[in-house]
């Protein structure tokens, strides 16, 4: 049996690219990250704030989100919205996970 440790690790594991497909859905409407975090956890998806502005500057940096600071209010805050790249990128990923979980629903229905 597992350990919670170890456990934890596979937990991660089949997260991390859940979380960066959530994120590409989500921000299809201009965000920023602490907005995001709560609208992520909100919808069941746990991600630490640690983990997720680093991914947010990382896809940024990859052209699939565009970012823009908006300092009409007294904190300024960095939006971010996917881009047309991070659009087509959501759908094709959207499409494999559906695929996926089909599959998976079949694998486990027969066992």
């Amino acid at each position: 049996m597992l350990n919670e440790e170890e456990l934890a690790t596979h937990r991660q594991e089949l997260r991390r690219g859940t979380i960066v497909l959530a994120c590409l859905v989500l921000l299809t409407q201009p965000n920023y990250g602490y907005a995001l975090l709560t609208a992520l956890e909100s919808q069941g998806f746990a991600v630490d704030a640690n983990t997720l502005y680093p991914l947010l500057r990382r896809l940024e940096k990859q052209g699939l989100l565009t970012s823009e600071w908006n300092t009409d209010e007294s904190r300024p805050r960095k939006f971010y919205v996917t881009s047309e790249e991070g659009v087509g990128l959501a759908a094709t990923l959207t499409t494999d996970w559906n695929e996926l979980n089909m599959a998976f629903r079949s694998l486990t229905e027969t066992s």
